[in-house]
């Protein structure tokens, strides 16, 4: 079983994660914002991936610690969950669209960090939740799942279909790239021999 469990405690956030690569889409979330919790929800459930995510943080100055030690904490957790890499298929992508709104998500899980975002939001804020933020989720993902990510939203003038469509894309695309592959079992997916 691919599960790992994570612990982040800081003087901003306390922060507790767990996923099963190889679940069945189950999602527990207390993250003190309701949207992100719907965005965690999307990738839990279209990755096909269990996540359980347990965070208090400094929400009275704002969101941006808790929002950014979220993908710091979930990125550490899946680089450990995924383990050595060998037999996954390591490239996925994903388009996804929601009424008017259509994004693509490529990733490759390279053992090198990048994120590359194109998202111009329609909006500074989708209720309470500061849309800039969502690019804070993903570059703290990033940074410790050892990805390249690349994000695109192509269409859309809702900015919660925006962002909803990205979650799910990403959701989607993460689910491809850590799909055991039966023709490279026990190989490692790179010329180089290691990622």
């Amino acid at each position: 079983m691919r599960i790992a469990e994570v612990v982040r405690n800081t003087l901003e956030t306390q922060i507790s994660v767990s996923v099963n690569l190889d679940g069945t889409g189950i999602s527990q979330l207390s993250t003190g914002l309701g949207f992100l919790d719907h965005m965690l929800d999307q990738i839990a459930r279209h990755g096909m991936m269990d996540i359980n995510v347990n965070a208090k943080g400094d929400l009275h100055i704002d969101a941006h610690h808790t929002v950014e030690d979220i993908g710091i904490t979930l990125g550490q957790a899946f680089a450990k969950a995924v383990g050595d890499k060998k037999g996954i298929r390591r490239y996925g992508h994903a388009y996804v669209p929601l009424d008017e709104a259509l994004s693509r998500v490529v990733l490759d899980i390279s053992g090198r960090p990048g994120l590359e975002f194109g998202c111009t939001f329609t909006r500074a804020s989708i209720g309470e939740f500061d849309v800039d933020l969502v690019h804070e989720f993903f570059q703290g993902f990033v940074n410790h799942a050892n990805v390249t990510l690349h994000i695109d939203n192509l269409k859309g003038h809702n900015a919660h279909h925006q962002a909803e469509t990205i979650f799910k894309a990403f959701g989607r695309a993460l689910r491809v790239a850590v799909e055991l592959d039966t023709r490279m079992e026990g190989i490692m997916p790179s010329t180089k021999g290691s990622l």
